[in-house]
């Protein structure tokens, strides 16, 4: 195939040729690139297509194209921090900025650094108490599980509760799928590595690895919560 920042600078330049701005970003830029990795293309444009969303592939290449305004940018950026993930900022933090016409492009790209770095809304007592009570329920129906299918789906939801509660507790940003791993492995390598070695053994039959680490997880929120807990 084709050089992958070759492909995206033409590819943006053949669809998009009012483009005012376009950032390449993903796993194919960094050393976790894999054969079957994408090239995650986010586009700035004044009016239409703007705001659109597409997966093609060009030039053996698996593409995926945001468009958008300016305010589509913006209001996506503040949609996605107020859910504590937002892919987009991440994209241009880090991606690479293939083309600038007038500088909005390193404008944006300023900008979502600067709120990547100062990380998600903090979490407020009653979201906090939640997550609490939600993982210290969830290891009681552990605890109880004989059925090796319901073993399957509890110790796979556990999994991201415990990560998801782990990286909001440090202040950290979510991530989803395998970029759930990712920022837990930066965020709390420790952790990370306990819950991804003893899950496969919960999956197995074998929990009592996997309990305790995810037992210790609320520790990092002010602790267990069940008994008393209520929502007024």
């Amino acid at each position: 195939m084709d050089d992958p920042v070759l492909t995206a600078r033409d590819l943006v330049r053949d669809r998009f040729p009012a483009a005012r701005a376009a950032f390449l970003a993903g796993s194919m830029l960094t050393d976790r690139r894999t054969p079957t990795s994408d090239l995650d293309i986010v586009v700035l444009l004044d009016g239409p297509p703007a705001p659109s969303r597409e997966s093609l592939v060009h030039r053996g290449w698996p593409v995926e194209l945001f468009v958008q305004t300016e305010a589509v940018w913006h209001s996506f950026a503040d949609q996605e921090t107020a859910k504590r993930n937002s892919p987009l900022l991440a994209m241009c933090a880090d991606g690479m900025l293939l083309v600038d016409t007038d500088g909005l492009g390193a404008s944006l790209q300023d900008e979502a650094r600067r709120r990547w770095a100062a990380g998600p809304p903090p979490l407020t007592d009653r979201e906090r108490d939640y997550q609490r009570y939600i993982l210290t329920d969830l290891l009681d129906d552990l605890r109880g599980c004989t059925d090796p299918a319901e073993r399957v789906y509890l110790v796979s939801h556990m999994l991201q509760r415990a990560s998801e509660l782990a990286l909001l507790a440090g202040g950290h940003w979510l991530g989803g799928g395998k970029w759930l791993s990712r920022r837990l492995a930066a965020a709390h390598p420790g952790v990370h590595r306990a819950l991804s070695e003893a899950a496969p053994q919960a999956i197995a039959g074998d929990a009592k690895a996997f309990a305790a680490v995810v037992a210790d997880v609320p520790d990092l929120a002010g602790g267990p919560l069940w008994d008393g807990y209520a929502i007024r």
